[in-house]
């Protein structure tokens, strides 16, 4: 079994390197492209191999916004085909509000599944989530009894997104009279201002959590990017008369913030850093990742 995950990863690290290649080739492309276009001269470090792409230029498609949109990428080749099964745990000698908050953050996933830590190593969660053949883990970490962090870790082989937790409510810290019950129904998605490939990627990391909703469903959870901090509500509604609607909120609520992206698994050290939040990152006001 060692053997072969060994293999089928060496395979995938293989086809993301063919697709950073095709993704280099692809910008090369466009800005050939955009330059005979508008009229302008070819990029100085372009002209070099100018003759190469030119002739396949046309037959692409490099229009697109997003060279995304023209790759393809097997991370969530399954994604709404089967629904995702979600692992929710959390960090070590963690404190009794730590695990009431994951107990909270497992009702959001339908069909999750919640598990104590204990002792357990993350190398030993990983392996048990691809045996069991789930499709993510999600674990979240405290600070003096205050939640405040959030690994999300796509299996088999990545990617693994790191968010810090703030401005955390729980359930249970609001009153009676303002939530209501959690469903167990799929809920719809409102993501908003995730608009440069960044927030693209985050966004997908989020929105492949959470299987197909159907039509009727009355549960809706928003993630609202404002400067790179996302904020997430849960909410269910009702409709009356005409077209008014009863909104009640489900908690918890939290804002969440970025500061890494790996292409590997969590218990991969060695893995590859697709994205990381640096320090002149929080000065810079004109600089939202997201």
């Amino acid at each position: 079994m060692i053997r072969r995950n060994t293999r089928l990863r060496k395979e995938y690290i293989f086809r993301r390197t063919l697709k950073a290649k095709e993704r280099e080739d692809f910008e090369k492309k466009r800005a050939i492209k955009k330059a005979l276009e508008e009229g302008k001269p070819i990029p100085t470090e372009l002209r070099k191999e100018f003759s190469a792409l030119k002739s396949s230029i046309d037959a692409d498609d490099v229009t697109a916004e997003n060279p995304e949109d023209a790759l393809l990428d097997d991370e969530y080749a399954l994604a709404g085909v089967k629904d995702p099964k979600i692992l929710v745990t959390t960090s070590r000698d963690c404190t009794q509000r730590l695990i009431q908050f994951s107990k909270e953050i497992k009702l959001l996933f339908p069909g999750a599944i919640r598990v104590n830590r204990g002792k357990t190593k993350l190398k030993e969660i990983v392996e048990i989530g691809r045996a069991k053949g789930f499709t993510d883990i999600v674990i979240v970490h405290e600070h003096g009894g205050t939640p405040d962090g959030m690994v999300v870790c796509h299996l088999p082989y990545g990617p693994t997104a790191y968010f810090g937790l703030s401005d955390v409510t729980m359930r249970h810290d609001l009153q009676k009279k303002q939530i209501g019950t959690i469903s167990e129904q799929f809920p719809h998605l409102i993501f908003e201002n995730f608009n440069t490939r960044l927030g693209k990627r985050v966004q997908n990391v989020l929105k492949f959590l959470f299987p197909v909703p159907k039509p009727d469903s009355r549960r809706v959870m928003s993630f609202v990017n404002e400067h790179d901090f996302i904020l997430y509500r849960h909410h269910y509604y009702k409709t009356k008369k005409g077209k008014e609607v009863d909104l009640n909120e489900a908690g918890p609520r939290f804002t969440m913030r970025l500061y890494q992206i790996k292409l590997g698994t969590l218990d991969e050290r060695e893995a590859d850093v697709e994205w990381v939040l640096k320090p002149y990152m929080n000065t810079a006001s004109k600089r939202d990742a997201l």
